[in-house]
């Protein structure tokens, strides 16, 4: 994890640690039972995902476990690949990193408090902005890439934490996430025919992390927190025809007659965000 990435958490929680204890009348601890509404805003990044391939259908049998071959039986994919988009048709041009950005969330939650223990749920949703490629290079030479990107998101959270009595709760966190997930797909061969199948993904996942979170007012809170979330996608697809290409076109000379192209079922991307709260 680099620095700039760290910023957005760390800026937050020095101001936590900063910021004087919320007062109490009563000589009592804080209380965080209730509900309450904000929003979030910060930085969401990916792996590097260099060792990603697309995977090939050949013989049409929905399994993406096929070499496409030449007609003198190579591999016509040898040159490689590469985790991002391409800069030229061969792996010696080079690849472009994927994309990392900024992101937004609102949310909803409510927490109950059992002496110092605050346990809760959370829902959010918002954008992420990231993007995500995978590059293959044929022997042609040519460049084909598959390109995903996080439309808006959104998860569902249980938190379980732990308060001092001035009001600072350090929590993990965990629950189901969703992603609108929009798929694109870019070749330098003219030649070929290409039919893409379910551009427009439903993301189901999982999302984990943790966080802390501070009461500086009797009715606000702010806060930073990370979380780790994985979405189960793979339904994107590319059919390969042969177009203008000749009939011993690698793509063609298949046990099917044609090739599907398909790339990894998984979608890891990570993010820290600062947070503020007004509870009711």
């Amino acid at each position: 994890m680099t620095l700039h990435r760290l910023a957005p958490l760390g800026a937050t929680l020095a101001f936590i640690l900063a910021t004087p204890a919320l007062a109490q009348d009563d000589g009592g601890r804080v209380d965080w039972t209730g509900p309450y509404v904000g929003g979030s805003f910060g930085y969401n990044w990916q792996k590097r995902d260099g060792g990603e391939h697309l995977r090939f259908d050949t013989d049409g049998d929905g399994n993406f476990d096929n070499v496409v071959t030449t007609a003198t039986g190579a591999n016509a994919f040898s040159p490689g690949t590469c985790g991002g988009s391409p800069r030229g048709v061969t792996p010696a041009a080079g690849c472009n990193d994927d994309k990392d950005a900024i992101g937004w969330m609102g949310h909803v939650g409510y927490d109950m408090q059992f002496g110092n223990i605050v346990a809760g749920v959370v829902a959010e949703a918002g954008d992420a902005y990231v993007g995500d490629s995978v590059t293959e290079f044929s022997t042609t030479p040519a460049s084909y890439t598959m390109t995903r990107r996080i439309g808006w998101n959104g998860n569902l959270r249980a938190r379980l934490g732990w308060t001092t009595d001035s009001g600072i709760m350090p929590y993990i966190t965990g629950g189901l996430a969703y992603a609108k997930v929009k798929n694109s797909f870019f070749t330098s061969n003219t030649a070929n025919s290409f039919t893409q199948t379910d551009r427009n993904e439903d993301g189901w996942g999982w999302t984990m992390g943790g966080g802390v979170e501070a009461k500086v007012a009797q009715n606000f809170s702010i806060g930073a927190r990370y979380l780790w979330t994985r979405y189960n996608v793979g339904d994107y697809r590319v059919n390969v025809g042969q177009g203008t290409a000749p009939a011993t076109n690698p793509f063609i000379i298949t046990p099917s007659g044609t090739t599907d192209i398909s790339r990894g079922d998984k979608f890891d991307t990570q993010s820290v965000m600062a947070t503020a709260s007004f509870r009711f």
